[in-house]
């Protein structure tokens, strides 16, 4: 497909915040017609669709899945622990079958006592009859039943223990509701798509809530229709197009550029009307925030818009557990219209099958259809040299005045050779000059003669005095360039229009982007064109002008990528809708000055089982301390008592080995670490992880042990 053309700016997936719709001519409401048929006795079974529309959801804290999540109530300091509550019941039950007997067994006496003294108050005939003795008798019974249950019921908290443990169960047998029926709680049923209803669009609600209730839409459409809708109500003067599309095609209207509805396989449980990506399952942990604790755990583009950073050895599961689900998420998101996501993993990595994707850049492969503009698509010289220089300059250098003199270097050529070219050098010629060949030098300059930029001419001098000198860096920005003029390489890169180049500025549209590194014997390349990945996707986000559109980089291994100014660009992401997902083996791979300022610009933290305890220790600091209660037990020997029980505490020692003691308990609260490194590397399960998170709102969870496998 042509990614150039994939949307307008005036197609249906404009994000601005949805106005009024106009009324009818003549300035009168549309009329709302009768209420829809109740649904037949014997109704047809819902759709699979009408059951994820009805199924409640609710996010009580950052990172929980909402779909079909009840929140757990809040702990109660008075509750009573189940064993004490339920043998306080057993006690008094028993005590209540012990007074029972008792008063079956001498009832005969107390009814003869309360007997003759009604006989005093009634008339001889009443007391004297069956029918007295019958009502007095069974009435004396249900008075002493109730007056047992009540004194006993309350001192054993038999009420608890039915609303506790007998109530949800009968609950759950009495009141199941059946799966996809209309909520009745006040939630607004999306299955007869309320927003068209309350705008007086009846016609296209019927016909879509007609495509749900039949089958052919799914979750894919019904959210890309839905923010189809939200730009009509942006711009009224698309509600023609939009009634037309959805009245001719149904749940295929305002389809996405390339023709697809839905991913060729799903392989994590997604919800796209929150948006978000089960990856696990919150551990039954006392360290677990007590919200997250069996839950569900997601991601999101809120989550992800803070940055992600996972750390963990090969085989943790950062590749199958994590990056394949998000990269699920954001293609089906880009399906639905609402983001824009760029994969980018080593040749053979599990980012998901070419189907799933709009345009698969595969570096060093000769048959891949598309190519990676070494520029990232910009017009000016200085921006494209910073990216460039950026990539190039190895990440352990960290100066920011290295960077500097090489993205000056490199400005000194492209504003030279744009101004005679029209057009950046390719890789051999900016090698040339970066090298100070005279011949390029000299033809260079011809060039800018015959262009009629004569003022040019000085930067091009300006450099090539600077080449001359020692410690020049133009020689080792062109000793770096040479990587990528492999013979691998040929054909990539071009500069002349021939290939069909890839530019970051193009995620202003819904692509799905997945770029092939070829790590397998071009180790320091791949590493070269990670960086300019990382710098051109965070240069455009940021000069996008339509940020309505989520815009994630998933970066996986990225070891020997992140440099000083990565870093700055990744906390600049989240005000600009974007966000980043970032793996690494371990944290040796960024370089020591940039490992804390990495942490401390990244949102959520995630540590998978087997780090070590170096890399333990800097997540530990990263995440803090928290106040927890301890105890401490003290024993001493018990010398008290008298002779006979010192003599029997003797002969005990004697045979048994075991003093006497008695103990001492002090129960303090201290400060201490949420996780430790040692808890970090060694505690950990197979197939877990401890992940804390943040929202691009700012609010926080705690460490989350969680099972990636569940």
């Amino acid at each position: 497909m042509d990614y150039e053309g994939t949307h307008h700016p005036a197609g249906p997936y404009d994000g601005r915040e949805p106005g009024r719709m106009p009324r009818k001519p003549g300035g009168a409401p549309v009329p709302r017609p009768a209420a829809p048929p109740p649904m037949p006795a014997h109704a047809p079974p819902a759709s699979a669709l009408e059951i994820w529309l009805r199924t409640p959801r609710a996010v009580d804290a950052p990172g929980i899945y909402g779909y079909g999540h009840t929140p757990r109530p809040e702990p109660d300091p008075d509750r009573l622990p189940a064993r004490h509550l339920l043998g306080l019941a057993v006690l008094t039950a028993l005590a209540a079958v012990f007074l029972w007997s008792l008063f079956l067994n001498g009832g005969d006496l107390a009814f003869r006592l309360v007997a003759a003294i009604i006989r005093v108050f009634l008339p001889y005939s009443w007391t004297h009859s069956a029918f007295f003795y019958t009502v007095f008798g069974y009435s004396g019974y249900v008075v002493v039943l109730f007056l047992l249950a009540l004194l006993l019921g309350r001192k054993g908290q038999w009420r608890e223990v039915w609303r506790r443990y007998l109530r949800p169960p009968l609950q759950s047998l009495w009141d199941k509701p059946e799966p996809g029926a209309a909520p009745e709680d006040g939630r607004p049923d999306l299955v007869q798509w309320p927003e068209l209803r309350e705008a007086g669009q009846y016609a296209l609600a019927d016909r879509l809530a007609a495509e749900v209730r039949s089958g052919r839409m799914n979750d894919v459409d019904h959210t890309r229709i839905r923010r189809a809708w939200a730009g009509v109500r942006a711009d009224p003067a698309r509600l023609g197009p939009f009634t037309d599309a959805v009245l001719s095609q149904g749940a295929a209207a305002c389809g996405h550029p390339s023709g697809a509805r839905d991913l060729p396989h799903r392989g994590a449980p997604h919800d796209l009307l929150g948006r978000q990506v089960r990856i696990g399952l919150g551990a039954d942990d006392d360290r677990n925030p007590y919200q997250h604790r069996g839950s569900g755990i997601a991601l999101d583009p809120t989550l992800l818009g803070t940055g992600l950073l996972a750390v963990g050895p090969p085989g943790s599961g950062k590749t199958r557990q994590v990056v394949r689900p998000v990269i699920e998420s954001l293609c089906l998101q880009a399906l639905a219209g609402q983001a824009a996501v760029v994969a980018v993993g080593p040749a053979g990595a599990d980012l998901g099958p070419a189907a799933a994707f709009d345009v698969v850049i595969s570096l060093a492969d000769p048959g891949s259809r598309y190519d990676l503009d070494l520029y990232g698509g910009s017009t000016d010289p200085d921006a494209a040299a910073g990216t460039l220089a950026e990539a190039l300059l190895d990440d352990r250098a960290t100066d920011d005045g290295e960077l500097r003199r090489a993205g000056t270097a490199l400005g000194q050529l492209l504003g030279p050779f744009t101004a005679a070219h029209r057009r950046f050098p390719s890789v051999t010629e900016l090698r040339e000059l970066l090298d100070g060949a005279p011949l390029a030098y000299a033809t260079l300059r011809d060039a800018l003669g015959t262009a009629g930029a004569p003022g040019m001419v000085r930067e091009l001098d300006a450099r090539q005095r600077q080449v001359d000198r020692p410690g020049d860096i133009g020689p080792r920005l062109a000793e770096r360039l040479a990587l990528l003029e492999r013979p691998a390489f040929a054909g990539f890169f071009d500069v002349t229009g021939r290939s069909r180049p890839f530019s970051m500025y193009a995620l202003e549209h819904p692509l799905r982007v997945r770029i092939d590194l070829p790590e397998r014997g071009h180790a320091e390349a791949s590493r070269i064109l990670a960086r300019l990945v990382l710098a051109q996707f965070t240069a455009a986000v940021t000069a996008r002008r339509d940020r309505s559109l989520f815009a994630c980089l998933v970066l996986d291994d990225a070891a020997h990528t992140v440099t000083a100014d990565a870093v700055r660009g990744m906390a600049r992401l989240r005000s600009v809708n974007a966000g980043i997902l970032l793996t690494l083996r371990t944290l040796d791979d960024v370089p020591e000055a940039l490992r804390t300022a990495l942490l401390g610009s990244i949102g959520c933290r995630m540590a998978l089982s087997g780090v070590t305890t170096w890399d333990g220790k800097r997540f530990a600091e990263a995440w803090g301390t928290t106040w927890v209660e301890t105890k401490d037990v003290t024993r001493t020997p018990d010398q008290s008592g008298g002779m006979l029980r010192r003599t029997f505490r003797a002969v005990r020692l004697l045979f048994t080995g075991v003093a006497v003691t008695t103990e001492s308990i002090t129960v303090r609260k201290v400060e201490r670490e949420r996780w430790s490194a040692s808890d970090l590397a060694h505690s950990l399960p197979a197939g877990h992880a401890v992940l804390s998170l943040t929202t691009v709102a700012g609010e926080h969870a705690p460490p989350v042990l969680l099972d990636l496998r569940a």
